[in-house]
């Protein structure tokens, strides 16, 4: 674990820093690619944020933590920042640490708001502390079942490994799915190979196979074997976690990676800031900018404004959730209590159902908007 240096623009500013610590996957088993577009968007909006004379006057300063998807990590990195005396906690992106995160910051009374995580239960128990900027996952996954029975598709394999979140999301699409006439079976990607996956497809007369594993492998392996197998010719491929939103998708799959349907969470158009955010994350990234970054920029904006209004003081913090009004690069982010979810929720975030154009993999296809 390391603490990053204060970013530029802290020069413009006077007085000790104000902290926040960033839980980031930047190591495996974490989800790297998406770590490195997190933490840009972070990064980036500390940067601006000093440039513009910091919290009121002092600089903002990103303490970075690696949580490599590990549960047990965050929790210890929580406590060292907590030792550390941050005023908040930003970022994660895997939801299974982030609900580790999460239940570790309500417990010492620190705010923490989740970027990227969607797991609908992120704390076992309503609380004050935390807040969320991604949808609840039964939002997001919802919206995609509706694209997938608007495209005509209600027998639904789901290749699934063993976590909570897969779980989450197989019950989710089971539950909204059923009664509409769906049915979805699921595969073990404890028990079977690519090959066995495919072959399971045929047998169940599946016209869909929705990806919830990690990648690389087994994603990698299992499209290459489905796309391959002639009597598969006509199956959709889809992965609502996201997987092919990121360029080592694209890298490692080539033009089997295309046509794949994924969630992420952008408007149909951004406005002059997500624009000009863009721009700069681009840059900084030295590729397209992922929804991630976006995440993480609007992270520390809400963060800054909240610290700006009442200082460093956790309790004052905490108590903000409510009040917030900050436009973001998504759109005018505002609080509020989700039946069903624990934790204060940007109730509007927008929702895209996404794909890779075959004819051209680095554009992307708006399939459908929730």
């Amino acid at each position: 674990m390391s603490t990053r240096p204060s970013l530029p623009g802290a020069k413009h500013t006077g007085g000790s820093s104000v902290r926040i610590g960033a839980l980031v996957p930047l190591t495996r088993p974490g989800w790297v690619a998406a770590g490195r577009h997190l933490l840009a968007g972070l990064e980036l909006a500390v940067r601006e944020v000093n440039d513009a004379g910091g919290i009121a006057g002092r600089p903002l300063e990103l303490m970075v933590r690696d949580t490599a998807a590990d549960p047990q990590r965050a929790v210890a990195a929580v406590d060292e920042l907590a030792r550390l005396g941050v005023a908040a906690l930003a970022g994660e992106y895997h939801s299974v640490v982030a609900r580790a995160a999460a239940g570790r910051a309500d417990a010492l009374g620190l705010p923490f708001l989740c970027s990227s995580a969607v797991l609908d239960a992120l704390t076992e128990q309503p609380t004050e502390w935390v807040a969320r900027l991604s949808p609840p996952q039964s939002r997001g996954w919802q919206v995609y079942a509706d694209f997938l029975l608007g495209a005509g598709h209600s027998r639904i394999a789901v290749a699934a490994q063993p976590s909570v979140y897969w779980a989450s999301g197989a019950r989710i699409l089971r539950d909204h799915l059923a009664p509409r006439g769906g049915t979805v079976v699921e595969l073990d990607m404890g028990a079977l190979t690519p090959a066995a996956v495919c072959d399971e497809l045929v047998h169940n007369r599946a016209t869909a196979l929705l990806l919830l594993v990690g990648i690389p492998e087994p994603a990698v392996s299992i499209v290459k074997a489905v796309r391959r197998d002639r009597r598969l010719a006509e199956i959709m491929i889809g992965a609502p976690a996201g997987q092919p939103e990121f360029a080592e998708w694209a890298t490692l799959l080539g033009d089997d990676g295309a046509a794949i349907p994924f969630l992420r969470y952008l408007p149909e158009r951004l406005g002059p800031l997500g624009a000009r955010v863009e721009t700069a994350l681009r840059e900084r990234l030295a590729e397209a900018p992922s929804f991630v970054a976006f995440e993480g920029y609007d992270t520390v904006a809400v963060l800054a404004d909240v610290l700006r209004s009442h200082g460093a003081d956790r309790p004052r913090t905490a108590e903000s959730w409510p009040r917030v009004a900050v436009e973001g690069t998504r759109g005018q982010i505002r609080f509020s209590r989700t039946p069903g979810i624990s934790v204060w929720q940007w109730a509007r975030t927008p929702i895209q159902v996404v794909d890779r154009d075959p004819a051209e993999p680095d554009r992307f296809r708006i399939l459908r908007s929730g």
